[in-house]
């Protein structure tokens, strides 16, 4: 049945491929969001870039994306009895994080993941989701680098996942989540060191 996992990998990845970012940037501004600001294709710089509303939706469709190819993980797992159930929810997730770091609609150069990432974790683990989307926001308020706070939920989710959880597959596939989203942000964590990234203002 290895055939399931890589048909389910195909697909999420094939939706994590969906930018919104790049949609909604030149559906409402009239450019792409990749040459603009940070030049990265996500939800902040979104909101420096196009505005309010073009970033809610962007953060609300990222998160679905995540959902949806975990629910489509779960179905599969339902046809196909014999699949590891958690093993192919947490591969779908992976993938859909994959699709939306290198999406091959948009010459394989996408966003971070963040967003994707907590659509993930919200459906294959609610409980670990919740605790790293409550942790990452208090570190975005009190610091008000959304790249550090995206950087140390990464951090803590496969930890959690290690000692919360029972299944190895996932525990390994959540480390390569972490490591993923961590190396997204790469440039950010050299600008944190440099003291150069820029704050989000919730002002405006």
């Amino acid at each position: 049945m290895s055939a399931v996992y890589i048909l389910v990998a195909l697909v999420a990845y094939l939706i994590g491929s969906i930018n919104f970012a790049i949609i909604f940037s030149k559906k409402f501004a009239g450019f792409d969001v990749r040459e603009k600001g940070s030049k990265n294709a996500g939800t902040t710089n979104v909101l420096r870039t196009v505005g309010k509303g073009a970033a809610a939706l962007t953060l609300i469709c990222d998160i679905l994306k995540g959902v949806v190819a975990v629910l489509i993980a779960m179905l599969a797992a339902n046809i196909w009895k014999d699949t590891d159930t958690v093993v192919l929810k947490y591969l779908a997730g992976l993938f859909a994080i994959i699709g939306h770091t290198f999406p091959v609609y948009y010459g394989f150069k996408g966003g971070k993941g963040v967003a994707t990432s907590l659509g993930v974790l919200l459906i294959v683990n609610p409980q670990i989701g919740i605790i790293c989307l409550s942790f990452a926001l208090i570190i975005m308020i009190a610091t008000r680098w959304v790249s550090l706070g995206s950087i140390l939920a990464a951090t803590l989710f496969p930890i959690l996942t290690i000692f919360m959880t029972d299944n190895f597959g996932g525990k390994v596939i959540s480390i390569l989540i972490g490591v993923l989203v961590i190396f997204n942000h790469r440039t950010n964590i050299k600008r944190l060191k440099d003291g150069t990234e820029n704050k989000l203002s919730f002002k405006k």
